[in-house]
């Protein structure tokens, strides 16, 4: 392989076995020209007849046959142990009979040495994808919260006090659990969009997932990112009953879009937008104290206007998601 200080670079070779082929220099005589010895200078002059121009690269140093190679099937073995039973170097060796730095080896040759490449449930390597503009595919899905009692959370008051102030709450709205009279401060359904690939998040917080209320999400998600630029093709969210009710079908068929759904019990496939709703928890619904439901409520538009405009996103090249939105009005406010 050629390096900074070479004699020959890969032209230079050419012009040396050009040389010796084509005029007839004598392999001594071309040898002490370009200051290499005469083997170097005989073995150019014969890549170049074999092969030509092309042969003045560099060739690969793994050998033509390996005869101390791990078989195939020792191989597979490792793979399956591996992707089945998320096993380590040290107990694949001890099952399949070879040194635990030859399963190392085999894992890292296959993209499997590091468990965070393998998928959790099915044990196979993480097929990640992205489309490749804004609007050819939204994940929608409901991320439900508890409603913060009025005095705060236990998360930031306590057990007790979060309690107590849950049973005020209660009292004062009325809310009970049907089944153990607990007292309860009701729940937020939060609706969540996000584009595939821009990550743009559209967030609206209702009282329910009924198909009614998703169908209007949609309505306004698509408005919203019509408004920015964006026309939607395709949807795609998990088999909840809301989206797989006939008025769900009938609204994407209105607007245009192609619905989708993930398969039974693999929310990866939606991964994008739960990866969301974890952001989202940290970084709004749990992130600091609130005294009440509604104050949390009120601090939810800006935290989605910093997560679109300003905070970097590593999934695309830790860049603001709006970014990927180009001409847009506002766009670096």
């Amino acid at each position: 392989m050629s390096h900074a200080n070479a004699a020959l670079t890969p032209r230079a070779r050419l012009k040396l076995a050009r040389l010796i082929v084509d005029q007839g220099w004598p392999v001594a005589r071309a040898a002490e020209r370009y200051d290499v010895a005469w083997p170097t200078a005989k073995r150019w002059a014969d890549r170049y007849r074999q092969g030509g121009p092309a042969g003045m690269a560099d060739a690969s140093s793994r050998p033509r046959r390996s005869p101390n190679a791990t078989p195939q099937p020792v191989v597979r073995k490792i793979v399956h142990l591996r992707w089945k039973q998320r096993l380590g170097p040290v107990p694949i060796a001890a099952q399949v009979g070879v040194a635990p730095s030859t399963v190392h080896k085999i894992l890292v040759r296959c993209k499997i040495s590091r468990l965070s490449h393998v998928d959790r449930v099915t044990g196979e390597p993480v097929r990640r994808y992205e489309h490749a503009y804004p609007g050819s595919l939204l994940h929608v899905d409901v991320k439900k919260l508890g409603n913060v009692p009025d005095g705060g959370g236990w998360r930031f008051v306590g057990r007790a006090q979060g309690l107590a102030n849950r049973k005020l709450t209660a009292h004062r709205t009325g809310q009970r659990s049907r089944a153990f009279r607990s007292p309860l401060t009701g729940t937020a359904f939060i609706h969540t969009v996000i584009d595939d690939h821009s990550r743009v998040a559209y967030a609206q917080i209702c009282q329910d997932e009924t198909s009614q209320t998703a169908a209007a999400v949609l309505r306004s998600a698509v408005t919203w990112f019509a408004q920015r630029g964006v026309p939607i093709e395709r949807v795609i969210s998990d088999n909840g009953s809301c989206y797989r009710s006939r008025l769900w079908a009938q609204t994407c068929a209105e607007l245009g879009i192609v619905p989708k759904r993930t398969r039974p019990y693999r929310p990866q496939t939606n991964g994008k937008i739960e990866r969301f709703h974890r952001t989202m928890a940290e970084g709004w619904a749990f992130a600091k104290f609130y005294p009440s439901e509604s104050a949390r409520r009120a601090a939810l538009p800006a935290w989605l206007h910093t997560y679109n405009h300003h905070r970097p996103h590593t999934a695309i090249g830790r860049s603001a998601p709006i970014t990927r939105l180009t001409n847009l009005p506002d766009q670096y406010i």
